[in-house]
């Protein structure tokens, strides 16, 4: 039987988050297509857009929550940069809802485009959380 696994790494500032050897990761790009990468993908580089990355190891999918990032695939293998990623069952669905209603708060009240485009990111991380953790029975 063929060897169709590849490494696959998850970084965000703190720590890393995820290292091991899967089968196909899917993910969405900051263009709003979704992206799967199997073994011997083309090299790239993708902008990914707050969401789930969907991770298959050992014929098994698994989710993962990642804010904005980026993500680049070579022969080497394939690795993540985020500024936060954490799996559904350690969300806190009441501090995401919190962070929602603050990002939304400050979305209201941007001052420049920067501002607004950072506030943006701010809620699509706090929506895929929300949106994530629904779909998990076992929550905190």
């Amino acid at each position: 039987m063929a060897d169709n696994t590849f490494v696959f790494e998850i970084f965000t500032p703190e720590h890393s988050f995820f290292t091991g050897t899967i089968e196909a990761l899917t993910f969405t790009a900051q263009d709003g297509g979704e992206w799967t990468v199997l073994k011997d993908h083309e090299p790239m580089i993708a902008v990914l857009q707050p969401g789930v990355v969907k991770i298959k190891k050992d014929g098994q999918w698994k989710d993962a929550i990642s804010s904005e990032g980026y993500m680049e695939v070579s022969s080497r293998g394939v690795v993540l940069f985020a500024r936060t990623c954490e799996w559904p069952e350690d969300v806190d669905r009441n501090r995401a809802e919190r962070a929602r209603l603050e990002a939304e708060e400050a979305l209201r009240q941007s001052h420049s485009l920067a501002e607004f485009r950072a506030n943006q990111a701010m809620l699509a991380r706090a929506m895929a959380r929300l949106r994530n953790s629904r779909t998990h029975s076992s929550r905190k």
